[in-house]
């Protein structure tokens, strides 16, 4: 059996040249969600992968005690599909490696971005979608989206992200949105800590419609 105590969050943030309006209140908000997930019992390691028109890998299977603060260099374009497609391999090929019982129980993508995919070479709408629906149906991952001044629900569900777990936030409510998913997680890292041994893994909470308004602009 997998951990049941062990989550591992991957975090996939745009740096691309629009994010230069909102740097100060991402680098603010995703320290605050961070330190979120400090105060939840059970382990949590995070990778943090950030992506233009180039995609580098911040950090990788760090303990949450020693995740440093971010430092947000805004620039390029937005290959948002290419992104995608290298995390989510590289994350099953690393997990796949490990032996079952070191496997984190929980497993939450989380996407972040303010702009529409604009630059990607490699993969196609279809095929991430494709390969989201598989690691959702086949190993219970869970994806969230985030997208600013877009219709997040439309492009999420395109990229295979439930309807429930994908948002719009205005520009302004980036720290909101980082602190409303921090909250969601902490509860569905809490709800998996105390279901029964063997039982299937929880969801996390879907957006409401008051949740939805509150950051919208």
């Amino acid at each position: 059996m997998t951990r049941a105590d062990l989550t591992h969050l991957y975090f996939l943030l745009d740096r691309s040249g629009s994010m230069q309006s909102i740097k100060a209140d991402t680098e603010g908000g995703f320290t605050a969600f961070i330190d979120e997930q400090r105060k939840v019992p059970g382990e949590c390691r995070v990778t943090l992968a950030q992506f233009d028109n180039a995609y580098e890998v911040v950090y990788s299977d760090r303990p949450v005690a020693d995740v440093p603060r971010l430092v947000l260099e805004p620039r390029g374009s937005t290959a948002l599909l290419d992104a995608m497609g290298r995390l989510i391999t590289t994350a099953g090929k690393d997990l796949a490696a490990l032996a079952e019982d070191e496997r984190p129980g929980t497993v939450i993508v989380a996407v972040m971005t303010d702009g529409y995919e604009n630059a990607s070479q490699e993969w196609t709408h279809p095929a991430i979608k494709a390969l989201v629906e598989q690691q959702t149906a086949d190993y219970a991952w869970q994806f969230l989206y985030m997208g600013a001044d877009q219709d997040a629900i439309e492009v999420g569900t395109s990229l295979g992200v439930s309807a429930g777990a994908s948002v719009t936030y205005g520009r302004g409510k980036t720290s909101a949105a980082l602190s409303m998913n921090a909250g969601k997680i902490a509860k569905l890292r809490s709800d998996r800590a105390m279901a029964p041994a063997g039982s299937p893994p929880p969801m996390m909470d879907a957006y409401s419609d008051a949740e939805r308004a509150e950051l919208a602009e």
